[in-house]
């Protein structure tokens, strides 16, 4: 019998801890009751007040139905111009986002040092503190339909999101952790993969969430003042003729996208932690 075999049949303490750190898996276990039925049930009350409201409160014309909306986004997903537009605006999303993640992870990692810290903080928190909307208008005007004047307003617009949590995540690391590393003579590239990244993880992760949710903002409000194609624009040719059906299934096309493209980062994120405990307060 091994010690740990001992241990666990003479201490009753040791037996009740593993009891209550192993307890039996069942249904409520799932995610079925804590996650999916609260979220369907927040979708049903949405459509219910949504549906008691056309006609009701509101003017159908003004807000239609939701199954007027579902034909309407149908429609379009049928024409072509979703695929068209969304992969404009995508595509504008994806560079913008890469290249403002990487600029920010490299201001943030440099924030660690005092100096960096006092050189790049003023300017940083001055981006954070200005509208967006100031970013894209500068942008419209400086580079008008131009593909670059998305990409431009989203990386100012974004990188300091990015910085913020990179630079606060690498100040956060312990040091007594990274002294013992020395002590045992750990590599600095095994350091990294092994103490930096994992710590920063959290940090990175809830950038990369930040970063993302500005970046989708900033691009289609770019699109609705300058450009010729994107989702923004189709926002704009919408409420140009006044369809107020056409606008909302293009808004809601957009959230679609956005909703499922959380719930897959959610899903990276509890597979990444699923080392770590759930805490429910």
């Amino acid at each position: 019998m091994t010690v740990a075999q001992q241990t666990a049949t003479t201490d009753p303490d040791s037996a009740a801890t593993t009891e209550r750190a192993d307890p039996p898996r069942g249904w409520r276990q799932t995610g079925l009751v804590q996650s999916w039925l609260p979220r369907l049930l927040g979708y049903i009350v949405v459509l219910g007040v949504w549906q008691f409201a056309s006609g009701r409160l509101v003017e159908a014309f003004t807000l239609p139905t939701p199954l007027r909306m579902l034909a309407e986004m149908e429609q379009i997903i049928d024409s072509g111009q979703f695929w068209r537009h969304f992969g404009a605006t995508l595509q504008r999303i994806a560079i913008g986002t890469f290249l403002a993640f990487v600029v920010g992870l490299t201001i943030g990692v440099l924030m660690a040092r005092p100096w960096a810290d006092s050189f790049f903080r003023p300017a940083v928190v001055s981006i954070l503190n200005t509208p967006g909307l100031v970013f894209v208008l500068v942008a419209v005007m400086i580079f008008g339909f131009n593909p670059l004047g998305p990409i431009s307003a989203i990386v100012v617009t974004t990188f300091p999101f990015v910085t913020v949590n990179i630079a606060e995540g690498v100040k956060a690391i312990p040091k007594d952790l990274l002294d013992m590393s020395r002590a045992f003579n750990v590599t600095e590239a095994r350091r990294l993969r092994q103490v930096v990244i994992p710590f920063l993880a959290p940090y990175t992760f809830a950038a990369v969430r930040y970063g993302f949710s500005i970046a989708w903002k900033i691009a289609t409000l770019t699109e609705l003042f300058g450009s010729s194609s994107g989702i923004g624009f189709m926002i704009r040719r919408e409420f140009e003729v006044f369809s107020m059906a056409g606008l909302l299934a293009w808004i809601f096309l957009f959230c679609s996208f956005a909703l499922l493209l959380e719930a897959l980062l959610q899903v990276g994120m509890r597979r990444y932690f699923r080392w770590r405990p759930e805490v429910v307060i």
